[in-house]
């Protein structure tokens, strides 16, 4: 009898049909997540004129949305830990379809809230999972550049919501909300369908105890990415034993700290900027930098930050990247603040996009790798749960800060950017080609 680890048989079956599949069916429901984070923005004025409620009012659509995230993002990571990846995935995607679909025809404010909320529980519960399970099927030489490619997706979902409510607002329809949260609801609806096609973690099953059945699900990566199979001989066992399974226990305690600190700050000046954005945007703007086109633009220019965090996690390795987008994102916020005319203020947003989605591609690639796959899904259900602590209080923050000057409220994110590329230095491990025990 041969026995192999898990690590070398995932870099046997490589990448290939297998993986597309799987980010195919993961993306869509990725974007269909961005979709619904970033309907706040695009909603809230519509959402006022509908209930006859302030539009500070209508954003406790977010508020209790961003609450429901949390919950969901520390108990669905925790869960799925417990019993399993799967499980959790087709139960997160289910209400994410079912009460992001309800929340189209909510009669009244107090109905809408409840259902944004259970929303962002389903959500919050995906988010986190999504990405420890997608972990769990790449080979160490290739998983930074797919978990970014995966992260890209909420570029495609961010410019999806922008593209609905630029043609929502050309149309003039009443109740604009409740067509932007339709559009919000069918990659959902579409992606449950297709979770029931993915099957558990091999690495999972392995850590479960469940060594044939991991074997038969990477029996089939092999065969779909036209590799021989392996043979009845041969066996598959841990690559390594984890130190501890608590994400803040001795062994893990300091990277988790600053990993989380990371986490929320980026959070905060990301969500920040994207809740400020689209209504300012689209009202007064700034000289020619206003309305949903310049949104749009702005939605594209994350696409090629993704593209540079696949790279860089690959060629300069995933802290180094991290630490350079961080560092980035904190320039082009301190850009806006000094910029006195619209084309230096055009060129700080853009870059401002370019960074921050950026920053989140590497963050994506690098936290799951910071964890043993007993505890891969609790920590980044506690990564996502500050995320969401960060998408909470960013609202209050900018509406504090914005009352003296928004120069000073990007200013103040630009100072919290900086902190997070230091957190980011200190942390105690890079992670490029390791292997995931």
């Amino acid at each position: 009898m041969t026995t192999i680890t898990m690590n070398e048989a995932l870099d046997r079956a490589g990448t290939g049909p297998y993986q597309y599949r799987l980010i195919g069916i993961f993306g869509l429901v990725w974007a269909a997540d961005a979709m619904q984070v970033l309907a706040v923005g695009f909603t809230a004025a519509s959402i006022a004129a509908t209930f006859g409620l302030t539009v500070p009012q209508a954003l406790q659509t977010g508020t209790l949305f961003f609450l429901g995230m949390l919950i969901g993002a520390v108990g669905f990571g925790r869960l799925a830990d417990r019993i399993g990846r799967r499980q959790v995935l087709i139960v997160t995607v289910a209400c994410d379809a079912i009460f992001g679909i309800l929340s189209i025809f909510a009669p009244s404010f107090g109905v809408l809230l409840l259902l944004r909320f259970l929303t962002g529980v389903a959500v919050g519960g995906t988010l986190p999972v999504d990405y420890a399970m997608m972990s769990e099927f790449l080979p160490a030489r290739s998983r930074g550049r797919w978990l970014v490619m995966l992260e890209g997706f909420w570029a495609v979902g961010t410019l999806i919501v922008a593209v609905a409510a630029w043609l929502v607002a050309l149309a003039g329809l009443t109740d604009s909300w409740r067509y932007i949260f339709a559009v919000t609801a069918i990659p959902a609806v579409l992606g449950l369908g297709l979770r029931f096609l993915v099957p558990e973690s091999p690495l999972y099953l392995l850590r479960a105890g469940k060594a044939t059945e991991a074997k038969a699900i990477v029996n089939r990566m092999l065969v779909a990415n036209r590799h021989p199979q392996l043979e009845a001989a041969v066996s598959i066992a841990l690559s390594a034993a984890s130190p501890s399974a608590g994400i803040f226990s001795g062994d893990l305690r300091r990277r988790s700290l600053l990993i989380l600190v990371v986490w929320f700050l980026v959070s905060v000046s990301y969500y920040g900027v994207f809740t400020w954005m689209p209504p300012r945007l689209a009202g007064e703007g700034f000289g020619f930098v206003r309305g949903y086109g310049f949104l749009v633009l702005i939605a594209l220019a994350q696409i090629p930050g993704y593209a540079l965090a696949a790279y860089g996690v690959e060629t300069w390795g995933r802290r180094p990247t991290l630490v350079g987008f961080c560092l980035l994102s904190a320039l082009s916020c301190l850009l806006f603040v000094v910029a006195d005319g619209a084309t230096i203020i055009a060129a700080s947003l853009l870059i401002m996009s370019f960074a921050l989605l950026g920053t989140w591609g590497a963050l994506y690639a690098y936290t799951p790798e910071l964890y043993p796959t007993e505890s891969r899904a609790t920590g980044m259900g506690a990564a996502g749960g500050m995320a969401r602590l960060g998408g909470l209080l960013a609202p209050s923050l900018i509406g504090i800060l914005v009352v003296q000057s928004f120069g000073l409220a990007i200013g103040t994110f630009a100072g919290l950017l900086l902190v997070a590329a230091i957190a980011a230095c200190l942390i105690d491990a890079e992670t490029r080609l390791a292997s995931l025990a």
